[in-house]
């Protein structure tokens, strides 16, 4: 039996890439790709040959059965998204679950993400937080908000660049406009952004720009002592 590889890749800067990455994908029988013109262009950079077939939020439903009787037939299969770690608001749960389902081994390597990046720089405590991922684009995106007004923990959000600014409002009318957060944009990338203030600071600035680039924003988590302290730690 084979096994399944999930393997970051980066996130803007080529660099990033590990050695133990690049390895895996050069010793794989075939590549799983969210997008292979995208993925394309990183195995070319590695000189990396390996067979690549397209796997995606469109079509994994029916290959993963596929993907998986491949594996079991005794082929190393890698799984890799345009960016960042498969599976973190990208393909990968399903044929994960499948795989584990049928006693599958699977294999995560460490590797590139988003989210810490833009989690440690805000400034916000790192001990406890919550991944969100993306808000729902219109059914349910209020509800959703609403259930983290009380929520303790720093929260982190991924956004397109043309959703940044309502989410923004959206947050600052049911959390508050004086709760602060951060704004990451193009991490890795020769434009990286890391902007913090008050919602209402964050939405005066990106309002008066053009945004481009992948966006994470986090959150600061409710408390009720406006100097950011726990009460518990007086």
């Amino acid at each position: 039996m084979g096994k399944l590889f999930l393997v970051p890749t980066p996130i803007g800067n080529l660099e990033d890439m590990t050695l133990r990455g690049i390895r895996i994908l050069k010793e794989v029988d075939v590549i799983l790709a969210e997008d292979t013109r995208t993925s394309s262009k990183l195995l070319d950079h590695f000189e990396i040959k390996n067979k690549l077939i397209s796997h995606h939020k469109f079509n994994e439903h029916k290959t993963v059965e596929m993907i998986a009787r491949q594996i079991e037939d005794g082929k190393n299969v890698a799984l890799i998204s345009d960016a960042g770690t498969p599976g973190i608001s990208d393909p990968g749960f399903l044929l994960v679950r499948t795989c584990l389902e049928k006693e599958i081994d699977v294999e995560c390597l460490p590797g590139a993400t988003a989210l810490i990046p833009a989690l440690v720089n805000s400034g916000f405590p790192t001990d406890r937080f919550t991944f969100e991922g993306f808000l729902p684009q219109k059914k349910g995106r209020q509800k959703k908000i609403k259930e983290l007004i009380t929520e303790p923990r720093t929260m982190v959000f991924y956004e397109s660049p043309y959703r940044l600014v309502k989410s923004l409002e959206q947050f600052a009318e049911f959390l508050g406009s004086d709760r602060r957060a951060s704004v990451s944009r193009e991490l890795s990338k020769f434009f990286e952004e890391n902007r913090r203030g008050t919602l209402a600071e964050l939405i005066e600035y990106f309002s008066s720009k053009t945004i481009k680039g992948e966006i994470v924003i986090v959150l600061e988590g409710y408390t009720t002592d406006k100097t950011g302290k726990d009460e518990d730690d007086e």
